[in-house]
């Protein structure tokens, strides 16, 4: 369905070639300062387009199946695009990386799985997953930034919030699997 929320969502997910791409620019067009700040701002504008086409979906009523689905997909692309590009720049350990990525994947192979079942209220989002997205969302800009800012060093603040946010998402991930063990195994021997 063609809507104002759903072409938001799919222009987040335009923005990753060009997010990626910045970094693949020879230096001798783009200084590599800015590149990150380039790359910055375009992180900034798809976080900012994910939480517009949710108010948008709710205020004009154009919520829809598809929405919901498109909406998540484009978060975690351009989040696993991020931190694979903070990865290869050594911005990001990549176990982090894995982390992250990893409970992710995990995560929405439950939901999807718990809604066949009929039990996706049991792995609805919670507020540890809110936090967890708001560390990842503040951490990642930060380290795609990586320079001082009003003498403060934001790579330093960016690294202890991406720790933050994996240690977060351990316990999201813990959090969710827990809340689903008992459907689980409920479903397993059909």
């Amino acid at each position: 369905m063609i809507n104002i929320p759903n072409t938001l969502t799919w222009a987040r997910i335009a923005l990753i070639p060009i997010f990626v791409g910045i970094f693949y620019l020879p230096d001798s067009w783009v200084s590599p300062t800015q590149k990150n700040l380039f790359a910055t701002s375009v992180f900034i504008i798809a976080a900012i387009t994910d939480w517009f086409d949710g108010y948008l979906a709710r205020a004009l009523q154009q919520t829809s199946a598809f929405g919901a689905f498109l909406d998540p997909v484009a978060d975690k692309l351009m989040v696993a695009a991020a931190l694979i590009l903070l990865v290869q720049l050594a911005r990001v350990d990549a176990i982090i990386a894995v982390i992250i990525i990893g409970r992710e994947i995990t995560i929405s192979a439950l939901r999807e799985w718990m809604a066949r079942v009929g039990e996706s209220a049991s792995v609805a989002v919670a507020y540890i997953g809110k936090l967890k997205t708001a560390a990842q969302m503040t951490a990642i800009p930060l380290l795609l930034y990586n320079a001082p800012l009003l003498s403060i060093d934001l790579r330093e603040v960016g690294s202890i919030l991406i720790y933050i946010a994996a240690a977060l998402t351990l316990w999201s991930m813990g959090y969710y699997l827990h809340r689903a063990m008992p459907k689980l195994a409920k479903h397993m021997d059909r």
